[in-house]
């Protein structure tokens, strides 16, 4: 399915959005990506909603992308003998135990021992999504005696935050290990790991995932936006999820945030997705206030690759027109000439590396933009020159072809990538009439188009991309200029 659009959709499938048509409608509606969520629904149901995804992938002959977002460590507060909590107020001292004792307005317990041993006096720690804010006067290995700073209700099992140190956990609880494994053996394409606050974390992940998918760092955290080159350079795509940055954060610290690691991931050619409250009226009501819609078009300006609905399309009322709303703002976005001049504008500061690839990828787009080129198709083993191709934004549609089903849903996540199944190939020529062939099924060009190809030979081995060529889509054209 070819879209009128570069930027990708990602959409969270959940009780609204459970059954083969609705999710084939958001499909058809603009959703390139599918996420699923492993903080709710049980194996049975996360399994039920991937083979409906493969389903429609076969039934529309398409690639659709799936991606697995784990849940990550959940740090929450105890219980309350009140079940219906407690009121702080501003200036109260409370304190947070180990003792499993029902809470009161003065204490409660926090069964995390490894927050207290990271706590220093001065510390915040933010409950219930950083509704009640609490300062650290005094802490030891099992407590901490805090000061109100906001106020407000705090209850059983609310979630705590503590933004100011890096806490001795690992990104991937003992849920996410086996979730993790779940749904590697499912078949996913792309793997989200939350919690993420140092590099080792990936490493971690990507030593369980062992090559059956693609990694995807959520930076949520404030350690996670210090250590971010680090942490980018050994993952295969990056999540901004602005919720917990929101909370973790000052708010208005989150979108130069947002533009400064959408810049880095682009340079580093590895997909972002701006995730988080894009829509969020839109889980109620069928239209979405002009200040949603602003948000959705800062990001696509920004140049991210995907943009994702999260409760919107997985417990909303209007999924599909969440969907929709998303794919016009793309639409209207990209059909603006500034958006153009915003992406060649950072292309200056995200190409180079100096390999042969960037060179080529970089000529490609450049005959494509100043020659009458319909369309840069590129010949990919692993993804990687499709990823270069998509860095450069080029002003011409992208198909990337390749004989590895993954590979394809891997790139559903790419910025303006087209994915075309081709067979295994052994020679440049075969590429040429495969790429003229599926540039025209795909209506990106017609025989009387010309196309640029990218390949590598020898074929079928990752990272040799090293030949550019300017090819007719007509093959009687390529057989007369090379017989053999």
């Amino acid at each position: 399915m070819i879209r009128k659009r570069n930027t990708k959709i990602v959409a969270t499938l959940g009780p609204s959005s459970s059954d083969y048509e609705t999710i084939r409608a958001l499909h058809e509606a603009g959703a390139d990506v599918f996420r699923l969520n492993m903080s709710h629904g049980s194996h049975d149901e996360i399994r039920e909603r991937h083979r409906i995804i493969r389903q429609i992938e076969r039934d529309l002959d398409g690639t659709i992308g799936i991606l697995a977002d784990l849940q990550g460590p959940k740090l929450r507060v105890g219980t309350f003998r009140n079940d219906e909590g407690e009121d702080i107020a501003e200036g109260d001292s409370f304190r947070l135990d180990l003792d499993d004792t029902p809470g009161d307005a003065t204490r409660v317990n926090l069964p995390h021992p490894e927050i207290f041993a990271a706590l220093e006096p001065g510390s915040s720690l933010l409950v219930n999504d950083g509704k009640i804010r609490l300062e650290v006067k005094e802490c030891g290995a099992d407590f901490a005696d805090c000061e109100v700073t906001v106020g407000g209700r705090i209850s059983n099992r609310k979630g705590v935050n503590v933004p100011d140190v890096v806490l001795p956990l690992a990104a991937l609880s003992e849920k996410d290990r086996k979730d993790l494994e779940f749904v590697c053996q499912l078949g996913v394409d792309w793997v989200a790991l939350s919690f993420v606050q140092r590099p080792e974390d990936m490493h971690e992940a990507r030593r369980l995932v062992d090559g059956r998918a693609a990694v995807l760092a959520k930076i949520e955290k404030p350690a996670a936006v210090k250590a971010y080159d680090d942490i980018l350079a050994v993952s295969d795509g990056i999540m901004v999820a602005r919720g917990d940055l929101g909370v973790e954060m000052p708010v208005h610290s989150v979108p130069p945030i947002q533009k400064r690691l959408i810049r880095k991931a682009r340079a580093a050619a590895k997909p972002v997705i701006v995730a988080t409250q894009m829509l969020e009226s839109m889980i109620e009501s069928p239209m979405p206030t002009r200040a949603e819609v602003s948000d959705v078009a800062a990001a696509i300006y920004e140049g991210t690759d995907a943009v994702m609905l999260s409760a919107e399309s997985a417990a909303g009322a209007y999924p599909i027109e969440a969907v929709t709303t998303m794919d016009n703002v793309a639409m209207s976005a990209e059909g603006d000439p500034l958006y153009q001049e915003v992406m060649e504008a950072q292309r200056s500061s995200t190409t180079g590396g100096g390999s042969i690839a960037d060179g080529i990828v970089a000529a490609a787009r450049e005959i494509a933009e100043t020659t009458n080129i319909s369309a840069i198709c590129c010949f990919t083993q692993q993804g990687s020159t499709a990823l270069l191709v998509s860095r450069e934004r080029p002003k011409v549609p992208v198909l990337a072809l390749t004989h590895l089903r993954g590979t394809a849903r891997k790139l559903t996540l790419a910025w303006g990538v087209n994915c075309l199944m081709t067979g295994e190939l052994h020679r440049f020529k075969q590429a040429v009439v495969n790429a003229a062939r599926g540039a025209r099924v795909t209506g990106l060009a017609t025989e009387a188009d010309q196309i640029v190809v990218t390949a590598g030979v020898p074929f079928n081995q990752a990272g040799t991309t090293n030949i550019l060529r300017v090819a007719p889509c007509d093959e009687r054209l390529i057989f007369a200029a090379d017989p053999d």
